[in-house]
Protein backbone atom coordinates (compact mmCIF):
# COMPACT_ATOMS: atom_id res chain seq x y z
CA UNK A 1 0.00 0.00 0.00
CA UNK A 2 1.39 3.35 -0.94
CA UNK A 3 1.44 6.19 1.29
CA UNK A 4 -0.73 9.26 0.57
CA UNK A 5 0.43 12.10 -0.54
CA UNK A 6 0.12 15.24 1.97
CA UNK A 7 0.11 18.58 1.06
CA UNK A 8 0.72 21.66 3.74
CA UNK A 9 -0.31 24.82 3.47
CA UNK A 10 -0.40 28.32 5.22
CA UNK A 11 -3.87 29.04 6.19
CA UNK A 12 -4.08 32.20 8.56
CA UNK A 13 -1.17 34.21 10.76
CA UNK A 14 -2.27 34.92 14.43
CA UNK A 15 0.75 36.76 15.92
CA UNK A 16 1.90 40.49 14.79
CA UNK A 17 4.81 40.01 12.93
CA UNK A 18 5.51 38.19 9.35
CA UNK A 19 6.97 34.93 9.42
CA UNK A 20 10.83 34.78 9.60
CA UNK A 21 11.09 32.41 7.14
CA UNK A 22 9.31 34.26 4.39
CA UNK A 23 6.03 31.96 4.68
CA UNK A 24 2.44 33.96 3.49
CA UNK A 25 -0.89 32.97 3.57
CA UNK A 26 -1.55 30.53 1.16
CA UNK A 27 1.67 29.21 0.76
CA UNK A 28 1.71 25.03 0.09
CA UNK A 29 3.96 22.69 0.14
CA UNK A 30 4.53 18.90 -0.83
CA UNK A 31 5.48 16.84 2.44
CA UNK A 32 7.58 14.48 0.36
CA UNK A 33 9.37 16.81 -2.72
CA UNK A 34 9.23 20.70 -0.66
CA UNK A 35 9.52 19.55 2.92
CA UNK A 36 12.73 21.48 2.77
CA UNK A 37 10.97 24.59 1.77
CA UNK A 38 8.92 25.03 5.29
CA UNK A 39 10.21 26.51 7.99
CA UNK A 40 12.24 24.17 10.83
CA UNK A 41 9.74 24.61 13.43
CA UNK A 42 6.78 24.37 11.34
CA UNK A 43 8.03 21.22 10.33
CA UNK A 44 8.91 20.30 13.74
CA UNK A 45 5.01 20.35 14.87
CA UNK A 46 4.37 19.08 11.41
CA UNK A 47 5.53 15.86 11.48
CA UNK A 48 3.77 13.61 13.99
CA UNK A 49 -0.14 15.16 12.43
CA UNK A 50 1.36 14.05 9.00
CA UNK A 51 2.42 10.52 10.53
CA UNK A 52 -1.05 10.09 12.29
CA UNK A 53 -2.49 11.32 8.70
CA UNK A 54 -0.54 8.71 6.38
CA UNK A 55 -1.14 5.68 8.83
CA UNK A 56 -5.05 5.68 9.03
CA UNK A 57 -5.10 8.33 12.14
CA UNK A 58 -7.62 11.27 12.45
CA UNK A 59 -7.26 14.11 14.77
CA UNK A 60 -10.45 14.83 16.98
CA UNK A 61 -12.53 17.47 15.99
CA UNK A 62 -10.92 17.94 12.79
CA UNK A 63 -12.38 16.55 9.19
CA UNK A 64 -11.07 13.61 8.56
CA UNK A 65 -7.89 13.39 6.40
CA UNK A 66 -7.01 17.14 7.78
CA UNK A 67 -5.09 17.79 10.65
CA UNK A 68 -4.72 22.35 11.51
CA UNK A 69 -1.88 23.06 13.60
CA UNK A 70 0.33 25.63 14.59
CA UNK A 71 4.29 27.15 14.26
CA UNK A 72 5.59 27.42 17.67
CA UNK A 73 6.98 31.01 16.50
CA UNK A 74 4.99 33.30 19.89
CA UNK A 75 5.67 36.37 17.45
CA UNK A 76 4.65 34.68 14.37
CA UNK A 77 1.53 31.99 14.88
CA UNK A 78 1.22 30.43 11.66
CA UNK A 79 -1.44 28.25 11.36
CA UNK A 80 -0.67 25.71 8.51
CA UNK A 81 -3.23 22.48 7.82
CA UNK A 82 -1.83 19.18 6.57
CA UNK A 83 -4.48 17.27 4.16
CA UNK A 84 -4.12 13.91 2.83
CA UNK A 85 -4.07 14.79 -1.50
CA UNK A 86 -5.97 12.05 -3.65
CA UNK A 87 -4.29 11.26 -6.37
CA UNK A 88 -6.37 10.46 -9.49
Amino acid sequence: MRRPKIKITLIDRKGERGCHRGHNIGDSFDFDTERGDLCPMAMHVAFPYVDILRYGGSIPGQPEGTAVFCCPDADTINVFKAEIMIEE
